[in-house]
Order: C-alpha cells, then sequence, then structure tokens
C-alpha cells in the first residue's frame, strides 16, 4: 500500500497572466462591468494557473489522474469521488488586469478516516499566489475524497421540500438561479473538467446527484460579490467557505450576508432552506 504521508510537502509551480481576454470573460461570465481602474473583483483567483494535465491524463471523472509516481502531486487515494470540500482564504493585495502569476502550491496535510458512508480521504493544499511578484492570495484548500456512490444509493441532494428560504434575519440577500450556461462558463474559466458540472447523466449514473452539481467556488464567488456589494470592491482580507450540501443547475439559490461587529457572516441556502455553503469574511 501506498504511503501517502510521503505527499506532504510535495509542491506544484504554475505561472499564467490575467490578460484582457481572461479578465473580459470573467466579467462576462458574472455580468459586471470593466473595473476602472483596472483590479479585479475578488475570487478571479480561482481562474488563474489552472490544471494543465493533458486529455489523455485525466481520470473517468474529469480530473487529472493520481498515481504514485513523482509527477503526481496529489496522493492516489483509490477512492475515486472528488469533492472540493473548503477553503481559508488570505487576501494581501489585489491583482490588476495584465498582471503576471506566479503560485506555489504545497501539500501541507493528508489524511485517512471511516465516515458514516465510507472511506473519506483529505488533502490540505496551500496555495501562494503573487501579481507582478506581489504575494497577493493565500488559500488553504481542502480536498476530499469518497468512495464510489453505490448504484441504487438515493440520489443527492433530496428533492426541494415544502418549506421556502426565509431572509428576514439577513442584512443582504440576493436571489440567482445558476443554470447550465453559467457552470459552462464557470469551468471553461478554471478548466474544471470534473463531468459533475457539465454531463448530467454521469452525474445522476455514477456519483447519485440529482443534476449537475454547482462549483463550489462558483458560489463562493458569487458570495464574494454579495461581499463586495456591502462592503466595498477589494475590502474583505479574510475569506472562509465550507460546503454543506449541493447546489444543483436550474434551481433557486438563495445567497445572504449579515455583518456583525468584527467580521460579516455569508451563506447560501437552497430555494427551501436547505443549508448548501457556510462562509466568513472579514475586513
Amino acid at each position: 500500500m501506498t504511503d501517502v504521508s510521503a505527499w506532504i510537502g510535495r509542491e506544484q509551480h504554475t505561472s499564467d497572466r490575467l490578460d484582457d481576454g481572461l479578465a473580459a470573460r470573467w466579467l462576462a461570465t458574472f455580468d459586471l462591468p470593466r473595473p476602472n481602474p483596472a483590479i479585479m473583483p475578488q475570487g478571479v483567483h480561482f481562474a488563474l494557473c489552472t490544471p494543465e494535465a493533458p486529455t489523455l491524463n485525466l481520470g473517468e471523472d474529469g480530473h487529472p489522474a493520481r498515481d504514485e509516481s513523482a509527477d503526481s502531486f496529489l496522493p492516489p487515494f483509490p477512492m475515486p469521488r472528488r469533492m472540493w470540500a473548503s477553503s481559508k482564504i488570505a487576501f494581501h493585495a489585489p491583482i490588476a488586469i495584465g498582471a503576471v502569476i506566479a503560485r506555489t502550491s504545497r501539500v501541507t496535510s493528508v489524511s485517512e478516516k471511516e465516515g458514516g458512508s465510507g472511506r473519506l480521504a483529505f488533502v490540505d493544499v496551500e496555495h501562494h499566489t503573487r501579481a507582478n511578484g506581489t504575494l497577493a492570495v493565500i488559500e488553504t484548500q481542502t480536498l476530499v475524497y469518497r468512495d464510489a456512490a453505490a448504484p441504487d444509493a438515493l440520489l443527492s441532494p433530496p428533492p426541494p421540500g415544502d418549506g421556502r428560504f426565509d431572509p428576514s434575519d439577513w442584512d443582504a440577500h440576493r436571489a440567482i438561479t445558476p443554470d447550465a450556461r453559467l457552470l459552462f462558463r464557470y469551468s471553461a474559466l478554471t478548466f474544471n473538467t470534473h463531468r459533475i458540472h457539465y454531463d448530467a447523466p454521469y452525474a445522476q449514473a455514477v456519483e447519485r446527484y440529482r443534476g449537475l452539481v454547482v462549483h463550489g467556488p462558483l458560489t463562493a464567488s458569487l458570495l464574494l460579490q454579495l461581499a463586495a456589494g456591502e462592503l466595498g470592491e477589494n475590502r474583505v482580507r479574510r475569506f472562509a467557505f465550507r460546503g454543506l450540501s449541493p447546489a444543483i443547475a436550474g434551481e433557486p439559490l438563495h445567497l445572504v450576508m449579515r455583518k456583525g461587529e468584527t467580521g460579516s457572516d455569508l451563506a447560501a441556502f437552497a430555494g427551501d432552506g436547505r443549508p448548501v455553503m457556510q462562509a466568513s469574511a472579514a475586513l
């Protein structure tokens, strides 16, 4: 059996450029105007230094395949299902259009445990992103790997219930219905080939989701935009999010924010009130 602890400390170095084309596509995806001055909204780092694995090296789910070679950045857990569970992000400096990007990614933690649904594996990856040589973003991303779903497993999440989300306890509220077009554009921006975001038959039959799954960082990006509208552009210094349940394309998604003395709470809910994402922001 492979000693996955050997992956702790493994690093990956990537580079990119936030050129006019990428900036325009990001802004168009979210129906945002071009900023003046040319400082991009927070969250654009998700579309920088994206995976570059050749198509031949993709696994069945669309993610880059993992093996025991020195070129495999992530450990080769046998569990096939992968989920971006959470992130903790520190914004150090804004990223301008035209910036040259350099990112160092390092595996900081690897662990396994038994859960109620089977084996689980966790990988923490710390990304340091520099723009024109200046540290811009530090993000610690937690990935979770799970066993394959049983062919007869109930589809997740459950069908919408009779409840309705009530935004009255929140200071800011935005309702959106992410559809397949938005998911396609976000997958293209982030070069994300995970099939749960664009291949409905695969998502339902293999991974047992009820429909196309909205990307976790897409929901996080929408929450960052809600925070920007309330607090001002590029004012958030610390942001954290954790996925609670899948958001499904074509169904209402409620984005909310509540200001506190030391920071702000943010969240995303399905139309019937089911929690989708929990987040926090601090200036």
